[in-house]
């Protein structure tokens, strides 16, 4: 009979930041040897941040890498935790190719004392590792006090066949995984369903270690957990937070106790807590203490201004009304009272004056007229950032994005953009969910931010809510014109986002969508205005992705394109 503690170490790094990296790593390994723990697992790639991209193709920095994993080593010894075993990852490099590896190391006794390469490298979505990296070509067994561990690396898991059937028949007594997973709604259920299917395969618990944390258009939302060689849920860590986790396992017991198990976050809460950390730590990780953006008084700004309020406290949130003569007195209320509520900063710079200088040399008509009050708006917005070093936060939504409903260099400057994945109609469900999570006084996700402390105020919040119900309610406008509606350019929300997921993240050609029960001329318009947009797109922010495909990394199309169903 053999019992062994293992720490599951779900920490946020920074890619590039080796010392900080290592910082990180040397603390929490404290805290696993505090808690009795004789192996720690970190994330995937956890020393140099994930994921890496091109960087991996430095030499000097793969050198430096390795450099700081040896004086990691060594640090832990000096500290007095040379027995405990650190499962770190890292790149390395294989110096027959001269090509990098997506590397485990183990560290003990002051030496990295093994090491494991991926197998499997991911080339989908938002995945390009054969750019990258050279493939490992064997299964490692990791022997502490007698328990053999068998090791893997993300994907190495997600395939059949490979490492994993190999450790099947290796007889070990647990699978031991570090993994750089990036959340998409929905992903939560699929790995565990994967890590049951494993631990069927390979007869032992499954340990899955899961990296948190934003790193550009990325989110990771942590989650670590273990499961019974039957599947049972034996431990599972929060998401979005830094957390340490611990399961003890017994060779001789044919279950192992549970310990830990957080409960399941709401999906609403879900998708909006992965926004809100995306932009926590672009923000962090670039150097930015505030946000600038402008506030109409619609729904995507005041969504996307709460956010920003959740990430980085509403003081630090400078919100810019730049009212034109289309602005209704009700959106020019509905920003003001937003503000008030997150306590943010409020600013009112009309636009009329400078758009009557416009038009005094250029007399534009019609769009051009309409994106010109957009274009002044942009200036003003990204004057602010320049002037007080703020982060511009552009406040477009996925359908709007779709259809190339905004206007380049106008609503959609900026330097991150929160809300870039979300289809219109999951804008107005993540608003009403966060006002009642304001009115029920719960956090929002792991953040634990709750109720009035974005604020930074203290005072009750007017009717309960954070958005105002208005800015929800109301028929969506640019304002751009007289009596101007967004369902004049655009088919009704409710019927375009569920083109657009069929046409976006389903790839449903023309037929297909007509087959889906979807009338001609609106599949001909949306298909339209969706494949005309692609240049609008290549130049928007960064942001979040939090669905199955987003715009980037996981869908690439030609901007110019002359294919036409």
């Amino acid at each position: 009979m053999t019992q062994l503690r293992f720490a599951l170490a779900q920490i946020d790094t920074c890619v590039g930041d080796l010392d900080g990296n290592a910082d990180r790593i040397m603390q929490y390994a404290h805290l696993a040897a505090h808690g009795g723990a004789r192996v720690v697992v970190f994330p995937e790639m956890t020393l140099t941040g994930y994921p890496i991209e091109d960087l991996a193709l430095r030499r000097t920095f793969r050198q430096a890498a390795w450099d700081k994993a040896n004086w990691l080593a060594t640090e832990l010894e000096a500290d007095g935790l040379g027995d405990l075993y650190v499962a770190v990852g890292t790149v390395g490099t294989d110096h027959a190719l001269d090509k990098p590896r997506n590397r485990m190391v183990v560290l003990h006794d002051g030496t990295v004392s093994a090491a494991y390469d991926k197998h499997f490298l991911p080339n989908y979505g938002v995945f390009d590792e054969f750019r990258i990296f050279a493939a490992g070509e064997r299964s490692t067994v990791l022997e502490v006090d007698g328990v053999r561990i068998g090791v893997a690396i993300c994907e190495d898991i997600w395939q059949d066949g490979g490492p994993v059937a190999a450790l099947a028949e290796q007889g070990i007594d647990v699978l031991m995984t570090m993994n750089g997973s990036p959340y998409e709604e929905g992903k939560t259920h699929t790995r565990y369903d994967l890590a049951v299917r494993r631990a069927a395969e390979v007869h032992a618990p499954v340990i899955y270690v899961n990296q948190v944390g934003g790193q550009d258009d990325l989110v990771f939302d942590g989650g670590s957990f273990v499961v019974d060689a039957d599947g049972t849920l034996l431990e599972r860590s929060p998401m979005f937070v830094e957390h340490l986790g611990f399961f003890d396992l017994d060779t001789s017991a044919q279950h192992q106790t549970p310990g830990d198990i957080e409960p399941a976050l709401d999906p609403d809460e879900e998708v909006y807590t992965a926004c809100v950390l995306g932009l926590k730590d672009y923000m962090a990780k670039n150097h930015f203490t505030g946000v600038c953006l402008g506030l109409s008084g619609g729904i995507d700004s005041a969504l996307v201004a709460a956010m920003a309020a959740d990430a980085c406290g509403g003081a630090n949130v400078h919100g810019i009304s730049m009212p034109s003569m289309y602005s209704s007195d009700g959106s020019k209320d509905d920003a003001a009272d937003l503000a008030a509520n997150i306590g943010a900063h409020y600013d009112i710079q009309p636009i009329e004056p400078l758009f009557n200088a416009f038009q005094g040399q250029l007399a534009l008509e019609g769009v051009a007229a309409e994106n010109l009050q957009a274009r002044i708006r942009g200036v003003i917005v990204m004057a602010y950032s320049n002037s007080k070093g703020l982060l511009a936060v552009a406040t477009g939504n996925k359908s709007e994005l779709a259809c190339g409903y905004s206007t380049i260099y106008g609503d959609a400057v900026g330097g991150y953009a929160p809300i870039k994945d979300l289809l219109k109609t999951r804008v107005w469900e993540l608003s009403r969910w966060r006002n009642r999570a304001a009115q029920a006084g719960i956090g929002v996700g792991g953040l634990r931010i709750v109720g009035n402390e974005s604020r930074g105020a203290g005072k009750p919040l007017p009717n309960g809510v954070m958005i105002p119900v208005n800015s929800i309610e109301k028929a969506p406008s640019a304002e751009l014109r007289p009596g101007q509606k967004d369902s004049d350019s655009l088919p009704e929300y409710e019927l375009l986002d569920k083109v657009l997921a069929a046409y976006i993240e389903h790839a449903h050609g023309r037929a297909d969508l007509l087959a889906d029960g979807f009338d001609a001329k609106t599949v001909d318009t949306v298909m339209r205005l969706v494949d005309r947009a692609e240049w609008k797109r290549r130049q928007y922010p960064l942001g979040p992705k939090v669905t199955a495909l987003a715009f980037g990394r996981d869908r690439r199309l030609p901007v110019t394109n002359a294919f036409r169903e």
